[in-house]
């Protein structure tokens, strides 16, 4: 990398000058856009972020530029794994980190791209290299945890084989949720099979298999290569040095790096998301406005807690658990980070998006009943009563109300815009006609 950045001076400069690229050229040499599936994108974000952690004293420098709208995402990527990276740094005190995530038709994004596979991402080995460039020279212990949600395409075995092969397979616990179940006792009784999972049985097995082992802290997170590990040290510095018990990653701060098609969605998704926040206030009156970020903290004292009768079981385990530690009267930190959706072999594109939506509604409400937190009861009902199915979620997404239109999102789940009962009567109207 220095012989490419020597390669591009005119004119005479100094010693350090020749070796050392500055914070602005090496934003000039960014690469605008970062494939997940590519290889060659994974190690240029590696070169690029070891050239600014070499530079001294640039921190604030490199966070600056980060911050400007026209910054190229190769740079802003980098410049979280360098916050991260020099954190981990400091670290003295050894800790052992579980990292877990759940599989469930994942056979292509295990494997790497080629022109039979074209959404590979290799995920699987970029993780492990992620988590060991993160770690190095650290005292700090992980161990990552795949967990096979009962994946009718082998999931479990495809990363097995790949763990087996590789140089830090010691580092790798493949668990298969099916194995587990059924079972008469604990947090997994209440599911018959790996059927019975959607992705959150997956998970909450990979935690009780976590600290089983013993470890301090787990971290959550998907599959796929959406959240580089390399930003590892985000979470573990308010949970090290402020003593949280929870760090949430937020997606959604303006310090955050987001790549997402929101497109997904029709104009509906306004709706969902009033209703959502209606039935789920005592989360979201918190400012808690990313539930669903792939990637979260909890220490091993308050995941014993959330996983020790869960309310759910799918993908809307992410509330259950945070309502968890709301209920407990924990505080939390919210940490932004950087996330690129793999959007190719996304869930809610393969089960349809009105299906996620309607697992996570109804597994809200589940979850603040049984906790018993405050929520808008009216806004339960309604849900009950109108959304009995993702067809029912289908008829109005392509909708918006007219109390809704032009509204702020940072607004929405306050009733006076939109009351349950106002709410009620629109759905049936587009249920009617649909």
């Amino acid at each position: 990398i220095n012989a490419e950045y020597m390669g591009r001076e005119s004119q005479p400069s100094s010693p350090r000058r020749l070796l050392m690229p500055s914070v602005s050229e090496l934003v000039a040499s960014s690469r605008p856009k970062f494939d997940l599936t590519e290889a060659a994108d994974q190690a240029n974000l590696y070169k690029l972020t070891e050239a600014l952690l070499a530079l001294p004293d640039a921190s604030e420098e490199i966070h600056a530029e980060a911050m400007k709208e026209g910054t190229p995402l190769e740079f802003k990527l980098a410049a979280k794994l360098v916050k991260s990276r020099r954190y981990m740094q400091t670290i003295d005190k050894p800790c052992k980190i579980a990292v877990v995530f759940a599989m469930w038709g994942e056979d292509s994004r295990l494997h790497p791209k080629s022109a039979s596979n074209p959404n590979g991402e290799d995920a699987l080995r970029v993780k492990l290299e992620q988590l060991a460039w993160a770690t190095k020279g650290t005292p700090v212990e992980w161990t990552l945890y795949c967990v096979d949600d009962g994946c009718p395409r082998n999931s479990g075995g495809i990363a097995q084989e790949i763990a087996n092969g590789h140089a830090l397979k010691d580092r790798v616990k493949v668990c298969f949720l099916a194995k587990a179940l059924p079972t008469s006792e604990g947090p997994l009784a209440p599911l018959a099979s790996a059927d019975d999972s959607r992705k959150g049985g997956a998970i909450i097995y990979g935690a009780m298999t976590a600290l089983a082992d013993g470890c301090d802290a787990c971290i959550y997170t998907d599959a796929d290569n959406s959240v580089h590990l390399g930003q590892l040290g985000l979470l573990l510095e308010p949970w090290q040095k402020e003593n949280f018990q929870v760090v949430l990653g937020n997606r959604k701060h303006p310090e955050a790096v987001l790549v997402k098609v929101e497109g997904r969605w029709g104009i509906g998704i306004k709706v969902l998301r009033h209703m959502q926040r209606m039935i789920g206030n005592a989360v979201y009156s918190l400012d808690i406005k990313d539930t669903q970020a792939a990637f979260k903290l909890y220490d091993k004292n308050i995941l014993a807690k959330v996983v020790e009768k869960p309310s759910v079981y799918d993908f809307s385990f992410d509330t259950d658990w945070i309502l968890g530690a709301v209920a407990a009267n924990l505080p939390f930190k919210q940490v932004p980070f950087a996330f690129i959706d793999s959007e190719a072999e996304s869930a809610s594109i393969a089960q349809g998006p009105m299906s996620t939506w309607y697992i996570l509604l109804h597994g809200l409400l589940k979850a603040v009943r049984r906790h018993g937190v405050p929520t808008n009861e009216e806004m339960g009902r309604v849900l009950d009563e109108e959304i009995k199915s993702s067809k029912d979620l289908d008829a109005i997404i392509n909708h918006l109300p007219k109390q809704l239109e032009g509204v702020d999102d940072k607004l929405l789940g306050d009733s006076a815009l939109m009351s349950p009962a106002d709410l009620q009567a629109w759905i049936k109207e587009k249920k009617a006609a649909a």
